[in-house]
Formats: C-alpha cells, sequence, structure tokens
C-alpha cells in the first residue's frame, strides 16, 4: 500500500490551489466541499473559478508562482497548473518546509492523493488508485455511484438516532452486531430507502424484542438470478447476494453468479431436472422457513425470474403464513435475456403483435395446451423447457394450420459463454435438434421475428 487512505477534517484550514483551468477547477470544487478557506493562485481564471470569486467563495492572488513564494501558511497545497515544472517546483517546495502536497499532474510527486469521492452524507466513500490509474478510479466511482442508493445516508442517520437504544436493551455486543446485520440487509432498511422510517422503527422495535428473547429470525430473499449472464442482474439482487449466510439455488443458476456468493456462504442445491426432483418442493418451502428461524439470511436464489415458471409464489406464500419476513427481487426471464442475446425482437410491428410464455414441461409426456389459439399468426410463442416436447410441439401446430415453414429457434445457454442458437422452421426444427445435439437449458422461440436473428444477431 503506496499511502495510506486517512480522511481529515479540512473545515476553516487554510489551503491553495495554483493554477486557473479546468484541472485547478475540479480540485476547487471538491475542497470547497469539505469547507476549506481556500485561496487560488494563478494569472487568469476559467469562468468558473471567477463566479467563485466574484460570490466570495474563495480568495484570488491574481499572479503567477514564485519559486521563492512561502507555503509554510497553508496546511494543503495543490498544484494544477498546466506548467510540469512549475508543478514540481511546488511539490519541492512543500516537501521542505512539511507542507502536505497534491500535484494534479503527477501525483506521485506529492505526498497528498485527492480520490475521487462518492459523498451520501454522511457517508463518504473515497477511491484512489495510488496515482497509477486515473482512468479506472473514474470507472469504478461511476460503478460504485450506481451500487450505493442515494438514499443510503438517510439510511446512516436513521441507524444512528437507534444506536443508543439498541445498546441500552441489548447488553451483549455479538446480539447487537446479529440484530444490526439484519436490520441493515433486510426490509428496515428498504422502509426508510423509501421514506418510510415509521414503519422502519416498528420492525426494529420487534426485531429488539426478539432479539432480548433471544429469538430472532432471519429473512428470505428471493432473488431472480436471470438467464445467465451476471451483468444482467438487478443492483438489489447483487446486493442481497452478498448479504446471505445461507443460499437454495437451482441448476439455472449460472457459476459465474454462484462466486459473486460470500466465501463464508454455505451451498444448498436443490435444483430439479425434468422427472427428476433432488429436494421436493415442498421441503423446499419448509428449509425456507427453517433456515430464518435460525435467525440466518436466506437466500433463495432462482434462474430467470421467481414468478415466471419459477414457483416463487408457493415459497412466499408459506413465509407470509409462517410470519418469516422477506423481500421479492425480479430477474430478467429468460424469454427476455434469451431472446435479445440471440438478435430475436420478441414483438416487431411487421411481425407480431403479441407474445406468449408457455412451459413445454411435459406432464405425462402430454403438453395439454390450447393449440387452435397458439397456432394463430401474428404472435411469438415462447416455450420454456421445450427441448424434451419439441417434437410434440411442432407437430401440435402444424396440425392446427401453423404453417410449416414458420421460423423458429432453439437457444442453448442463452446469454452465457456457451450460447448457441439453431434456427429453422417448425417442420425442420425438431431433427436438426437432434443432429445437432442440442441440451438444456433451452428456449424455444417460435414465429415470424426469428427470421429477424441472422440480421440482428450481436452476441
Amino acid at each position: 500500500m503506496d499511502y495510506f487512505p486517512l480522511f481529515i477534517k479540512l473545515q476553516h484550514k487554510p489551503c491553495l490551489v495554483v493554477g486557473g483551468g479546468q484541472v485547478a477547477r475540479r480540485k476547487v470544487l471538491s475542497l470547497l466541499e469539505s469547507g476549506a478557506c481556500l485561496t487560488v493562485e494563478a494569472p487568469v481564471l476559467c469562468d468558473e473559478l471567477q463566479a467563485l470569486v466574484d460570490s466570495h467563495r474563495l480568495s484570488w492572488f491574481a499572479e503567477p508562482f514564485q519559486e521563492q513564494e512561502p507555503l509554510d501558511s497553508y496546511f494543503l497545497v495543490v498544484a494544477a497548473t498546466d506548467d510540469a515544472s512549475v508543478n514540481r517546483d511546488i511539490a519541492e517546495r512543500c516537501n521542505y518546509l512539511g507542507v502536505h502536497c497534491n500535484v494534479a499532474s503527477e501525483a506521485d510527486e506529492g505526498d497528498t492523493l485527492l480520490p475521487a469521492i462518492i459523498e451520501r452524507s454522511p457517508l463518504t466513500i473515497a477511491v484512489h488508485s495510488s496515482a497509477q490509474s486515473p482512468t479506472v478510479t473514474r470507472y469504478l466511482k461511476r460503478q460504485l455511484e450506481a451500487f450505493v442508493p442515494p438514499q443510503m445516508g438517510a439510511l446512516a442517520r436513521w441507524a444512528e438516532g437507534w444506536r443508543e437504544p439498541v445498546k441500552q436493551r441489548l447488553g451483549d455486543l455479538l446480539s447487537r452486531r446479529r440484530l444490526w446485520d439484519k436490520l441493515l440487509s433486510g426490509v428496515a432498511s428498504a422502509q426508510v430507502m423509501a421514506g418510510h422510517e415509521a414503519s422502519a422503527d416498528a420492525i426494529m422495535e420487534q426485531h429488539l424484542e426478539e432479539a432480548a428473547a433471544g429469538r430472532l429470525s432471519g429473512e428470505v430473499f428471493l432473488v431472480g438470478a436471470g438467464p445467465g449472464d451476471p451483468e444482467l442482474l438487478t443492483l438489489k439482487a447483487l446486493r442481497l447476494i452478498q448479504q446471505a449466510d445461507i443460499v437454495l439455488y437451482d441448476r439455472l443458476v449460472s457459476e459465474a453468479i454462484m462466486e459473486l456468493l460470500p466465501a463464508d456462504c454455505e451451498r444448498l442445491y436443490v435444483g430439479k431436472r425434468q422427472s427428476e426432483h433432488s429436494v421436493p418442493q415442498t421441503e423446499i418451502n419448509q428449509l425456507l422457513v427453517d433456515y430464518a428461524r435460525q435467525g440466518r439470511n436466506v437466500l433463495r436464489l432462482k434462474g430467470g425470474d421467481p414468478f415466471i415458471f419459477g414457483r416463487g409464489g408457493e415459497e412466499i406464500e408459506l413465509l407470509a403464513s409462517a410470519g418469516i419476513s422477506f423481500q421479492v427481487v425480479p430477474g430478467i426471464t429468460a424469454a427476455n435475456g434469451c431472446a435479445c442475446y440471440a438478435g430475436i425482437p420478441l414483438t416487431h410491428r411487421d411481425y407480431a403483435q403479441s407474445v406468449r410464455f408457455i412451459t413445454g414441461h411435459l406432464q405425462s409426456d402430454k403438453v395439454n395446451l390450447d393449440w387452435p389459439e397458439l397456432a394463430r399468426p401474428n404472435q411469438t410463442l415462447v416455450f420454456y423447457m421445450g427441448l424434451s416436447g419439441l417434437g410434440e410441439i411442432c407437430a401440435a401446430l402444424i396440425a392446427n394450420r401453423r404453417a410449416p415453414e414458420t421460423p423458429a429457434a432453439l437457444i442453448e445457454k442463452g446469454t452465457t459463454p456457451q450460447q448457441r442458437v439453431l434456427v429453422a422452421d417448425l417442420e425442420s426444427l425438431p431433427q436438426l435438434a437432434q443432429t445437432e445435439a442440442m441440451s438444456a437449458p433451452t428456449l424455444l422461440i417460435i414465429g415470424e421475428v426469428v427470421q429477424l436473428q441472422k440480421q440482428l444477431a450481436w452476441y
């Protein structure tokens, strides 16, 4: 670690920025936010700095930097001119005088870095790369700004208001930590950030009583993992994934998403295949309740979206009846994700005015559907889990007067690096799928929009 990260109170401390251009402007704005007593030294100022001088927010010396100029009256000096030799002279002078110095163009010449800042008052997040890569620092700052909700400051203030009452009612440090972990990762924090602090206070009171009685329950996060690409996760899904104590996951959750789990998170596979259920659904439902009652944050991670052929509704019904707190986070369902990555628009003004999501899962080797309705033109059909019944699906549509030459596509392992797309028509697709040895998970898309795939494919 080349630089030790340290937050310093600059309020009312004298600081100097040498330079009057855009680089100096960025430094000035950052320092003014900290309450520094700021002076700018430069013969000419850019318009934004001149406006700050005119509004009396900073002082201005309208002259170039002099080599022997005294700098020891300042707590921090920023060298931000467009002349590297002048900046170097300032740094050397500050080093001799023992004054903190930041050099804008060559940060390693000074002893101080001004980091990229994400402000969520009273929280402040600072990022730097030891002066090695400002580009990466800016990129990471943008990522963090998107990931850290603007309302996080309100959550920090709410938590501070409860800190002393919690300490008084829970004498054990471990119990307090467990309580705060539950509150900050759960429904209470969501209520605060939504502006419903009264609801959050009620939740806090309930959890405090439970914690004092030694029966603090955990929460369940029912999270849609999307079709495979981890970058398709929502920000909320990623946040909850990283707070899990135990995860119950199915076979459609990609390995790349599983790698986002905390290292100490316990993993329990409860996946299902056709006619092969490793854990019955009723047992999965009960496990969610049991683990939550042990005080654990339980992540139920499902491929796609938990409410689209995911049986998520069944799982939260039992949680609700058992009085277990839960959150549901939608995921990008396979129809959207796989079709997009394959270059197939599900609707198109010229080809399809509606789209139907259908389960192709066989019951007793039969697909019992309203075939005359599904065979109508100008609609896109998306079959989930349709590989095993592919031949029957295509034959039934043809028998109900959907044209044999209707375009159809199979997408295998959509949105992942292993994605394969097979395009044919209703008549030829079943045989072609056997020839190409297509394997689950696959998505079947039928309709005129499929003919656009070759033109629009990008992934």
